[in-house]
This record gives structure tokens, sequence and C-alpha cells, in this order.
């Protein structure tokens, strides 16, 4: 199940509003039935995409929480000293154990077989939703359970707290001090409207970006990509754009409808995307993008290896072993590792001449950090170092000329249906200054959706882009980070 979906739209999401609210008015269970059914709601979210995966995060839940259990026991002999030690290694080393399986066992195998020649084979696994995201969430709170930060809190707080299903699919990751407490507050149980019509506002526009926008955008990335080398250097230069815009309004929409539904529910997550590509370096660019994924790295590899205080050299280093993680975190491949390869080099490059490039007009930096984002994107979406450069060198085969049909066609939908006087490569001209525009030039939706809420013009704003966007469902379409 997807947020674009329309078993999610008209079913599961009026379902879980209501019956959340209308529980929450029972003063059975010490009033907990509304999150009871909320957790409930949001394991069958997780069981719809395969149901096969759901005895793997009731098992990760139920083992994390006994290891909190333990670590809130200091007077126990077993818990203290070394045995903490052991024990938040233990934590560690299972949580990963999960992720490596699922997640990076074939591509170790095709390595060992790639490098020694060996003959392992290959299993069918399939990867189950959100596991990423879930893994770094459980050891993020099992890090803070050892330090002594995290209170007590019941089983069915702490499975919801990890099992809540608007972050499932491609985040935020999230700490325990952004939801536990919201958990706790009494007044988070009764319907706020406020909050409700931020809410809906944020998943509209959200729903907006990915189905108007990423979706379109996808369209054209899917056939550029399909076949690089056939690319002239007019469109390989507009694919390239068209997916640095799609995964912006993929991931942006996504993390706006995750907020959106939360907020519906009288719940906050912590902002995760803000508005990236306005950096002007790198450094403030992963201070917009992901921003949990950067704030997790940070908190619990960046600083434990030492940070910024045992020198140059050693801030440089931690740095790359930071960057190289988040490669490989995001995907299953060396073409990732690469890709955050080069992006740690960038953030070291950052801090080596950073007072240098402070003194460059403003206007030099953005572009600068832009067209290095735009380029390790190619690397990012490419899946292959073949495809890699191939699309490299169609962009600079210097082979001039109008935008490919099969690529500029890829635009032509129900909205276009109706303007034939305008030539297909006009509309993919049109989305591309429409998406930079938004990008480059649009207000922060979260600053938005909290000052004007659902006034007149917001509303009517609100219903198009639903209307629009419903009419827009093509299929199921998943989100690109749901894959990571």
């Amino acid at each position: 199940m997807v947020f674009n979906s329309y078993i999610f739209i008209l079913l599961y999401l009026p379902l879980v509003v209501i019956g959340y609210y209308l529980l929450n008015r029972l003063r059975i269970w010490k009033g907990k039935v509304g999150q009871a059914f909320l957790l409930f709601m949001s394991l069958w979210f997780y069981a719809y995409a395969n149901v096969r995966f759901l005895p793997v995060i009731m098992g990760s839940i139920i083992f994390n929480y006994c290891c909190h259990l333990l670590f809130l026991r200091k007077d126990s002999k077993a818990v203290r000293g070394i045995g903490r030690k052991l024990l938040l290694a233990a934590v560690i080393c299972v949580n990963l154990g999960v992720l490596i399986y699922y997640k990076y066992y074939n591509f170790f195998v095709d390595s060992l077989n790639m490098v020694f020649r060996t003959s392992f084979s290959i299993r069918e696994l399939l990867l189950p939703m959100g596991i990423s995201f879930i893994t770094f969430q459980q050891i993020a709170f099992a890090v803070d359970s050892y330090r002594g930060e995290v209170e007590k809190c019941s089983a069915l707080e702490y499975a919801l707290f990890t099992a809540f299903f608007p972050h499932l699919l491609s985040g935020p990751i999230i700490l325990h001090g952004d939801f536990l407490p919201l958990l706790k507050d009494e007044n988070r149980k009764k319907l706020d409207w406020d909050q409700f019509a931020s809410g809906i506002y944020l998943f509209a526009c959200g729903m907006g970006k990915k189905v108007l926008l990423a979706d379109a955008f996808g369209s054209a990335v899917d056939i550029g990509y399909g076949n690089p080398s056939a690319l002239n250097t007019t469109t390989a230069v507009f694919v390239s754009l068209a997916y640095t815009l799609q995964i912006y309004f993929d991931f942006s929409g996504y993390s706006d409808m995750a907020v959106g539904v939360s907020r519906m529910l009288n719940l906050d997550l912590p902002v995760n995307f803000n508005s990236p590509y306005k950096a002007k370096t790198i450094s403030e660019f992963w201070d917009r993008w992901h921003i949990t994924l950067t704030r997790f790295f940070t908190r619990y590899l960046y600083i434990p290896l030492g940070g910024s205080r045992r020198g140059k050299a050693r801030t440089w280093l931690n740095t790359m072993i930071v960057f190289l993680c988040s490669g490989f975190w995001h995907g299953a491949s060396w073409t990732f590792i690469f890709w955050g390869f080069l992006h740690g080099i960038a953030m070291v490059l950052n801090r080596i001449f950073g007072k240098w490039i402070s003194r460059l007009p403003s206007v030099v930096n953005w572009l600068v950090t832009f067209l290095f984002v735009n380029a390790a994107w190619i690397l990012f979406r490419a899946g292959s170092f073949g495809t890699t450069v191939s699309m490299f060198r169609s962009l600079l085969s210097n082979r001039w000329g109008g935008l490919q049909a099969e690529v500029s066609d890829a635009f032509l939908n129900y909205l276009t249906r109706y303007i034939p006087f305008i030539p297909s490569w006009g509309i993919a001209a049109g989305y591309l200054a429409v998406g930079f525009g938004i990008v480059l030039f649009g207000r922060n939706l979260y600053e938005k959706s909290r000052e004007e809420c659902l006034g007149i013009k917001s509303g009517i704003a609100v219903v198009i882009l639903l209307v629009l966007s419903t009419l827009s469902f093509s299929g199921i379409s998943t989100y690109v980070y749901a894959n990571f």
C-alpha cells in the first residue's frame, strides 16, 4: 500500500482517522485503545506489502524492547559495566544482521563471485518495507537506552514508535524524543482542527508533487536511462535534470504526505526535507536533504568516531567514513558506494576551502553545488557503471539537436490531452520550468502550512490537487526512497 493509491485514499486513511479519534474517547485500558488501534492499522499497512514480512518487524520490536528493559535494570549485575557494552553490541549486531541479510546478502555474494570467480548462488530475497529506516531507528533507540537517555515506555508505545505507518516507506528516521512524549500527552488524543487542516494541506501538496510532477519526470527518466547511448546531448541534459527533479519531488512529496498524515492524527514527525536545491554549499545541501539521516549519522557515527575533535586529518577521515556508509545505506551497489565517496570528497573539500568559498558570489556557490549534485545523481540513478559512462558520453558527445520524441512524449498525459497545439517538447520544457520554479523559488511548505492552514484559497488548492492527483493514478507507483 502506498499513499497514492485508491485503497489508501478512500478506505485506509478515513478508517484510521475516524477509528483513532473515536476509540480515544473510550476510558478503558487507561485510554490506550486508540493507540492500540493505530498500532494494529500500522501493522496492517506493513503486512499489505507482503504478509511474510510481518514476523520480521514484530520479532524486531519484541527483541529490541526486551533489550530496552534490560538497559533500564542498572542494578542488575548482568547489565552493568562490560555487560551493558556487550548487550549494546549484541543489539547493534542483530539489527544490522537482519538488514545485511535482506538488503546486502546478494550484493556480497555477487561481489565475491566477481572478485574470486566463485559460483555462490544468489537468493531471491524480497526487501522488507522500511527495513533501512527501522534498523537505524532501533539502533538509535538502543544507543540512547544504553546512555540512560530514555525513560521506560510501555510495549505498546515502543511498538507504535517503531511501526507507525507514515514513516515506514521512506522515513523520516524517528528518535525517541521526537515521538514518545507525544504518545504520553493526553491532549494529543483529541482532534485539533488546526493540526488536521494543516495535515490535509501538506498531504494534498505532497501528493501533487509525487503524482503530477515526480511520476511525470520519472516516465521520461526511465526511457532515457533505458538506452542512454542513443540520446543526443540535448536529451541527455534534459534526462539528467529530469531525474534531479524526479527524486526531489518524489522524496519531498512523500515527506509532505507523511508529515501531513501524522498531523491529521495530531502527532508530529520531524521535518526531513527543507528546499535542498537552494543550498550554496554541499554541507548546506546535507543540512536540508534527508535531515534525519544526517542527524543519525552525525549523532551515532561521526561524533563517536571523534567528530572534529581530533585534528583535521581525523575529521576528514571521519567525514569519508560517514559518507561511504551513507552511500552503502542507500543501496546495495558499488555505484551507491561511489556516490557516497564523491559526496564525502566534496564535504572534505568544503571543509578545507570553506573560508575561500564563502568569499565567492552566492550565485557561483549555488551553481557549483547544484551542478555537482546533479552530476552525482546520474551515478545514483544509473544502477551500474556502464550505464553511468554511457550517460556521461551522451552528455559530452556534443550532438546537439531537438529533444528526442520518445522522451518528450512521456509527458503527454490526460493533463495535456486538450492542448494539442503545443508540441510535446514544449510540454516537456514546461514541466521542467515549473519544476525548477517550485524548487528554487517556492516557499518552505512546512512553514506555509502552519500559517495558512485551510483558508478559502488554500482549501480550493487542496481540492484541485487531490482531484487531479487522484485522476492521475495510473497503476501503483512506488517511491524512490522506498527501494533503499
